[in-house]
């Protein structure tokens, strides 16, 4: 009999380490299949909840956001790069041009969980952004992605278009604020265990097993 494992994967589609992190996970319970089953959830996080329709371009949003420098930035683009070839994520980032509001997106991600495809939608997301450089803030973006991975487009356009999920959206950003989530990612494991930042295939395997393992709290 395998053991179950609950993950709230909390995260934003415009955010790299969590595009590194969700494919090391997906390799991680993958490796443990048989072992552990897994129940795995994507909960929203804004990285620029403020970010105007139009967006920002990426080099300068980071320089202002961050302080970095232009140097910095580059060098941060190279290992990125580096760390998603060691696991099978493409990041172009000269294909991402600028960053963007994803509240839609999250929209959509919740509607999706509700549908079954909340995971394959978040992967769509994600290689849309930094392999192909498409923007997460446009909703006929948004509604193709949905239709790519098995979703009625239709009803995608409706969620998008009626403000669906909108409320669920600020409710669960809320509760993982307050609970000390301000950066992303960050995953809590049965509802009491944090993992924060994107942790190596192997490590997240550990942890799967280790989580498995440990008794039930009453």
């Amino acid at each position: 009999m395998t053991a179950s494992v609950t993950i709230d994967f909390v995260s934003d589609v415009v955010c790299p380490w969590c595009a590194l992190g969700a494919t090391a996970l997906e390799q991680a319970i993958e490796n443990v299949a048989g072992e552990v089953t897994v129940e795995l959830t994507f909960k929203p996080f804004e990285l620029n909840p403020d970010m105007p329709a139009e967006g920002e371009n990426a080099v300068a949003h980071l320089m202002r956001k961050y302080g970095r420098s232009a140097e910095d930035v580059a060098a941060g683009k190279v290992m990125q790069i580096a760390r998603g070839e060691a696991i099978g994520f493409k990041f172009d980032l000269d294909k991402r041009s600028h960053f963007y509001n994803t509240f839609d997106a999250h929209r959509l991600l919740l509607w999706a969980l509700q549908e079954g495809r909340q995971v394959a939608l978040k992967k769509a997301l994600l290689r849309a952004y930094f392999t192909d450089g498409q923007n997460p803030n446009d909703r006929e973006t948004l509604v193709r992605l949905a239709a790519q991975v098995g979703l009625d487009a239709a009803s995608a356009r409706e969620v998008l278009v009626s403000g669906a999920f909108a409320q669920e959206v600020r409710e669960l950003e809320v509760f993982y604020r307050e609970r000390g989530i301000n950066s992303v990612p960050a995953m809590v494991l049965n509802g009491r265990h944090l993992v924060s930042g994107s942790q190596s295939v192997e490590y997240y395997e550990q942890m799967l097993r280790q989580m498995a393992q440990a008794p039930v709290e009453a």
